[in-house]
């Protein structure tokens, strides 16, 4: 029988030639024009009588870059000469706006209009982080700048932040003098900042970003390696990422895929060993969702003799969802490869999980076909569905939407919910019954220690008796690798999903005494 699929080896390598062709085609169009611009120079030349060649060579400034071929520039990664409009792989692309090594400039004169204005929000929402000031709102954490205002000392009224240090770029004070006055404080994230403001023109320098391209199917033949970042992307074929800056980059997106990969996987670095974080009522928790993400083969043909029935879909709900419902799909589809033989259903749900996509999906209208007005993606891959629905999630479960949840296939994944911020606490305590009521695994993660401490410990204040800690909190081996700024308090520095723990609601097992 013929075969129905073609071995990785082979595509890239095909994909390979056809890059290389289109890259010769290019430069041979290069070529092929400055040489018909040559031979038209040298006819009009041959014309003209010797006086006139020197009487008009010496009016005429010398011009070398047009007797050799452009030098185009380059990134530091790519050795090939390849027309400013093309790519390596003789695709488009942006003009190079910034070099590799010309990455740092300050907010305030960034040749970048979006950092320019970023700056000038910053201006007029940050508030100077100096002692002298009065506080502005209530501290965060004992590492707020903000518990630091609450001395003898803090008289100031509170400022708006103007001065940017000279160090990061980053607008952090009222003035000089606060700067330097609180240098020893700012010296301890300076770096940091700085690392920050290089990545954020690094994401809108123009070059040819190597580390966002994603691969395909994983064969059986390769198994993944789970352990860290480094064998994930190697064992995953990624293209070889040797670079910090890269490796940041790249994270910043993969970090959503990979944290929820990680708990569910076979091979998760999660386990019940010494450190290993996950409890026995994870490990129970979990190896339901594994059967079924790892199924057995079956036997399946392409003819009607080799069909087999198939397990339903797994549903991941993310509650919240936010950035992470924008996401490219392609980076979604990477959880889907870790998986190849099990159906996947992602379900963002929140109010915020459309915002800045109304023109790419116009929200439908509620119809009673469709009371949710749920968005529908279905050719995300052939094992893969994406539905959203722009509500909050006690809403769609009094309304037994989702009715019933199976501990084998169902499963919350909730990003940076802020479970007990005082902003955010408030819309939890409705949701968070419901959610213990399903007793399916909760997932998870927090910005920082602080912020994964204080949704952990509300959580358990809250519903003391009634919940099951499945992983202990602790942090996340697939992080986000680049550190995130805070615009309304620059001195908030933070990475996406920093740390990982999950929960369920309790189960209780019936036992039976003498004759009952």
């Amino acid at each position: 029988m013929e075969s129905s699929y073609m071995c990785l080896r082979c595509v890239r390598q095909l994909t390979e030639v056809t890059r290389q062709a289109s890259r010769r085609l290019a430069v041979q169009g290069q070529v092929q024009n400055f040489s018909s611009t040559t031979k038209r120079q040298s006819n009009r030349l041959q014309q003209r009588s010797p006086q006139q060649i020197r009487t008009w060579s010496s009016k005429q400034p010398v011009n070398r870059a047009a007797a050799q071929p452009a030098q185009y520039e380059t990134d530091d990664f790519e050795t090939q000469r390849y027309p400013p409009n093309l790519s390596p792989y003789g695709q488009y692309r942006a003009p190079l706006l910034l070099r590799p090594d010309n990455l740092f400039h300050s907010f305030t004169n960034s040749p970048i209009p979006e950092i320019r204005q970023r700056a000038q929000f910053m201006r007029q929402h940050a508030y100077c982080p100096h002692p002298a000031h009065k506080p502005t709102r209530e501290p965060q954490g004992p590492h707020d700048a903000e518990a630091k205002k609450y001395g003898e000392y803090s008289r100031q009224p509170p400022a708006h932040v103007h001065f940017e240090c000279p160090d990061c770029g980053i607008p952090l004070y009222c003035s000089e003098d606060h700067w330097v006055g609180d240098y020893e404080a700012h010296v301890e994230i300076c770096d940091t900042l700085r690392t920050i403001n290089e990545d954020d023109h690094d994401l809108r320098s123009g070059r040819w970003f190597h580390e966002f391209e994603y691969p395909g199917p994983q064969l059986d033949e390769i198994v993944v390696n789970m352990t860290n970042w480094d064998t994930f992307l190697y064992t995953r074929q990624f293209e070889a990422i040797n670079q910090d800056r890269s490796m940041r980059q790249a994270t910043r997106l993969l970090t959503y895929p990979a944290t929820i990969a990680s708990v569910l996987h076979e091979l998760s670095p999660y386990n019940i060993k010494k450190d290993g974080r996950l409890t026995f009522e994870g490990l129970k928790s979990l190896s339901a969702l594994r059967y079924t993400l790892h199924p057995p083969r079956t036997g399946q043909g392409l003819d009607i003799s080799g069909l087999r029935l198939a397990s339903p879909p797994i549903r991941v709900f993310i509650l919240g969802a936010r950035a992470e419902s924008s996401l490219p799909r392609d980076i979604w589809a990477q959880l889907s490869h870790l998986f190849p033989r099990a159906s996947i259903h992602l379900v963002f749900i929140g109010p915020e999980s459309m915002v800045g996509r109304d023109s790419e999906f116009p929200l439908p209208d509620r119809t009673p076909e469709n009371p949710f007005g749920a968005i529908v993606e279905d050719r995300i891959s052939d094992k893969m569905k994406i539905t959203t629905y722009v509500d909050y999630f006690h809403t769609l479960h009094e309304a037994n939407l989702f009715y019933p949840y199976d501990p084998y296939f169902d499963c919350f994944m909730l990003f940076h919910p802020g479970l007990g911020h005082p902003a955010s606490a408030h819309e939890w305590e409705e949701t968070l019954p419901q959610l213990l009521s399903t007793k399916v695994p909760i997932i998870c993660t927090g910005y920082t220690d602080w912020d994964m401490q204080r949704d952990w410990k509300w959580v358990m204040e809250k519903c003391a008796g009634e919940v099951d800690l499945l992983m202990e909190p602790g942090e996340n081996l697939f992080r986000s690798l680049r550190w995130d700024l805070n615009d309304l308090d620059p001195q908030d520095i933070s990475c996406g999903n920093w740390g990982v723990w999950a929960f369920r609601g309790k189960r209780y097992e019936a036992t039976y005494k003498g004759g009952q």
